[in-house]
């Protein structure tokens, strides 16, 4: 994992009620729609680890899932918590920056 200034937060903060703001230390900042990145968790309750397959069944993630806690992992990565009960999804800061700038915001 890199850790350049392209992928290094300086400030993450919730945005609005449906919208989560990364400002990088390149200047960058994305927009993320909270219910987009829970439906992009990567773990191992979300993705078989074998096939790389989505278990997740977006139906499952209520429209107005949001984050309710945010933890830091490192230097590297976040952990959401979500309005779902969902907490074992790692999002590391090179993902979310590449989610980031190829996901629109409606």
């Amino acid at each position: 994992m890199s850790n350049t200034a392209a992928t290094t937060p300086s400030e993450i903060r919730q945005a609005g009620p449906h919208e989560l703001a990364i400002r990088w230390n390149d200047g960058v900042e994305s927009r993320y729609a909270v219910r987009d990145l829970r439906l992009a968790c990567a773990c191992a309750q979300c993705v078989d680890e074998w096939t790389g397959e989505y278990r997740l069944n977006p139906a499952s993630v209520p429209d107005d899932v949001h984050p309710t806690r945010i933890n830091a992992v490192g230097r590297y990565a976040i952990q959401i918590q979500w309005s779902d009960g969902h907490d074992t999804g790692i999002y590391a800061f090179d993902r979310l920056r590449e989610l980031g700038d190829r996901t629109p915001i409606e």
